[in-house]
């Protein structure tokens, strides 16, 4: 993060290509090396070293060259003041909590969260270390403000939220937040730095699960905190060193090279997926569609304020149908992939059944089953076809 930026000023898609990714001053490369060294030398007398530190390069384990020159690119992409960037999304979010929270405190998170966090919260963190928590619907800032005690010290919460695409009031959240002197983090990964920047809203912490549109290419793991840099040094000496949840080099310089095309990406994630909720929601056979850039969908005046060039590539969708109507459809795809995950280049399916254990805390057309759509970089009309053969492959009504 120490690294001058040359590129302030200039446009997302020029920082993104050149920041972080100066030319190798040892041997002239233009293309950043990957530094796959665990250990690296030591001065003269290294009897005085702080060895938990991160400020230089001692043990890949307390920061590495790789992780740092990432750092400072997602730094840039965020407005953020600092950044660590660790193994998965879910060690940057066990990082940022384990950071921040010790017994007794009280924690408010979404109805609508990834599965790991809901683990950590509804389950994990109280019972191993007596952290309060409350599952509430963060859409409804009522709900949340009768949710606060004199110990809450955090509010978390995903916008859009995985996977019933909910959207929550960053500025309105930050508000209520820190007239009680509460924390507020955000989850960013399904709107991602290109349409979403929470810090602009005031929030404390962002997380980025790198694994998703950062790196883009389904090749890497990784994660991202970012904060003031009293909190990441924090979160540095706590979780990254003294946890050990590092990134490896060769993970950090795929996202890194991954990261050049990312906005890119992101415009054709957007436009594809709405494209692809707009032919579904005029489809007999399709009981809903979630999707923010839809006008029908409840969120999305709200989005078009805090999504600034589109509204992600994920969205949700239900049939007409029994159960194994939504496996069938699936057997007759031809681009889209089954799969887990989001912001690969390729279009991603997967079934929720319905008796998922969070089925509970979703809206009540989500109850029957549905599928959950992370759209790629394919053609478009390519993708609206493949719905369309598979839909009718099994006997379903479908229109232009």
């Amino acid at each position: 993060m120490s690294e001058k930026n040359h590129y302030e000023g200039m446009a997302l898609a020029t920082r993104a290509v050149h920041v972080g990714g100066e030319s190798d001053p040892a041997t002239g490369a233009i293309e950043p090396a990957i530094y796959m060294a665990n250990s690296f030398a030591l001065p003269y007398d290294p009897s005085t070293m702080n060895w938990s530190a991160s400020e230089e390069n001692i043990y890949t384990r307390n920061g590495g060259v790789n992780q740092g020159k990432l750092e400072h690119k997602l730094c840039d992409m965020h407005g953020a003041e600092d950044c660590v960037v660790l193994a998965s999304g879910v060690a940057a979010l066990s990082a940022l909590f384990f950071s921040q929270l010790k017994k007794g405190d009280h924690v408010i998170f979404s109805t609508v969260t990834y599965i790991a966090t809901y683990r950590i919260f509804h389950e994990l963190w109280n019972d191993k270390w007596g952290i309060e928590t409350d599952i509430v619907d963060c859409t409804d800032i009522e709900k949340i403000k009768a949710a606060i005690k004199p110990n809450t010290k955090l509010i978390h919460f995903e916008t859009p939220g995985n996977p019933t695409l909910c959207i929550c009031d960053i500025e309105a959240i930050v508000k209520l937040a820190h007239e009680h002197n509460i924390l507020v983090s955000v989850d960013n990964t399904f709107s991602s730095p290109y349409n979403t920047r929470p810090f602009e809203f005031g929030v404390d912490f962002v997380v980025e699960s790198l694994t998703k549109y950062i790196n883009g290419h389904g090749d890497s793991m990784g994660g991202a905190v970012l904060g003031s840099r009293e909190d990441m040094d924090k979160v540095r000496y706590q979780a990254q060193v003294n946890i050990g949840g590092v990134i490896s080099p060769f993970n950090a310089w795929l996202i890194q090279r991954g990261s050049q095309t990312f906005p890119l990406r992101m415009q054709v994630h957007n436009d594809n997926a709405l494209a692809v909720a707009q032919w579904l929601e005029r489809q007999p056979c399709v009981s809903f569609v979630a999707y923010p850039g839809l006008p029908s969908f409840k969120g999305h005046e709200l989005a078009k304020k805090q999504m600034k060039h589109g509204f992600g590539g994920v969205l949700s969708f239900g049939l007409n149908g029994e159960h194994d109507l939504y496996n069938r459809v699936v057997t007759h795809l031809k681009v889209f992939t089954s799969a887990v995950s989001l912001g690969n280049a390729e279009s991603l399916i997967v079934f929720l059944g319905e008796d998922d254990e969070r089925m509970y805390l979703y809206p009540e057309e989500f109850h029957g089953g549905f599928y959950r759509v992370a759209i790629g970089i394919e053609d478009k009309n390519d993708l609206i076809n493949d719905l369309r053969q598979a839909f009718r492959a099994e006997g379903l009504e479908t229109v232009d």
